[in-house]
């Protein structure tokens, strides 16, 4: 019996994700007494899952799989868990593995718990701690199907190293045209330096930074700090920056370590998806703004004079500490 941890990759490169899921095995396998085996489909360099508690890489090279498939990923981790009887199955919590999560349940007739932020209360019964109203409360949850998937909330348990020397295994899911009866046509990709997904740091721009042709002192806060940039629904919606960078409940989630708003009101619907980011920053001219009472620090001023100063005092700080 090993713990089955699938690694997500993109462009054959391991997200941070991948990491997180790993550390995070190892230290449930360790609870367990058992091992952890990662599934990498058409992924990286397998030593890299190694360095953070991998003890066995079961490597699937299939040019049918090089687009994220739900039904088909499903598919092939169903039978990884299988060929290493898996009881526990860990994933992120993804857009990709919130999507196969559900269908990967039904294969292994398995109980899943999303949004997962600690390790298992206890093995037996299986106990553990995820966020519930969006973001707003915890519950504990007891899975007590034979197999167990957890779906790991991001940058709730962080990157730990901890070296095993695994071995990596060829592997060849038995897949089906059924498995692809749903094929992507096209990917809109964001031209961020660092993914909304993997950062730990996001600036987020809003209605209050009046036009597109104020963007650029998001971009280089973002810059200076080595963050992902983001924006709320109606600036998405009037097209000052692409879709892809849009988060929020109707957007994409967010679980950052550091949340930057920036001229962003705080509409409920926005709040609901970056409630799991661990410290929130707000900088608006309007003191009776929402997000002011979600925030843990907040600037009462102008974007226009607040951003550049900040700017020029990081600058100034990294420059100093070099």
């Amino acid at each position: 019996m090993s713990i089955l941890v699938y690694t997500e990759s993109e462009g054959g490169k391991f997200k941070k994700a991948a990491f997180e899921v790993v550390s995070y095995a190892k230290e449930v396998a360790a609870m367990l007494s058992t091992t952890v085996t990662a599934v990498s489909i058409n992924g990286g360099d397998s030593s890299e899952l190694g360095a953070y508690g991998a003890d066995k890489v079961l490597e699937v090279n299939n040019d049918k799989l090089s687009t994220f498939n739900a039904k088909a990923y499903a598919d092939a981790i169903k039978q990884a868990a299988e060929k290493e009887a898996a009881k526990v199955v860990v994933l992120s919590s993804s857009a990709d593995s919130k999507f196969l999560a559900p269908l990967l349940a039904v294969n292994l007739n398995a109980g899943y718990a999303s949004n997962v932020v600690t390790l298992p209360e206890s093995a037996s019964p299986f106990k553990v701690k995820r966020t519930a109203f969006t973001n707003k409360a915890f519950n504990i949850t007891e899975i007590s199907t034979d197999v167990k998937i957890i779906g790991l909330s991001n940058n709730a348990f962080g990157l730990k190293e901890n070296s095993a020397a695994a071995t990596a295994e060829a592997f060849e899911p038995i897949l089906s045209d059924e498995d692809f009866g749903v094929n992507v046509t096209s990917i809109d990709r964001a031209t961020d330096k660092v993914s909304i997904a993997d950062a730990e740091i996001v600036v987020s721009g809003g209605r209050g930074l009046k036009g597109p042709e104020n963007w650029g002192m998001i971009e280089e806060l973002a810059d200076v700090l080595g963050a992902a940039t983001a924006c709320s629904k109606p600036v998405s919606d009037m097209g000052w920056r692409p879709h892809a960078e849009h988060v929020g409940q109707t957007g994409k989630p967010v679980a950052s370590n550091l949340y930057i708003a920036i001229g962003v009101s705080g509409a409920i619907q926005h709040l609901a998806g970056i409630n799991a980011s661990k410290v929130k920053v707000v900088i608006n001219n309007d003191a009776e703004a929402p997000f002011f009472k979600a925030a843990d620090y907040g600037i009462v001023g102008d974007a226009f004079e607040v951003v550049p100063k900040l700017i020029e005092k990081l600058k100034e700080f990294k420059s100093n500490n070099a």
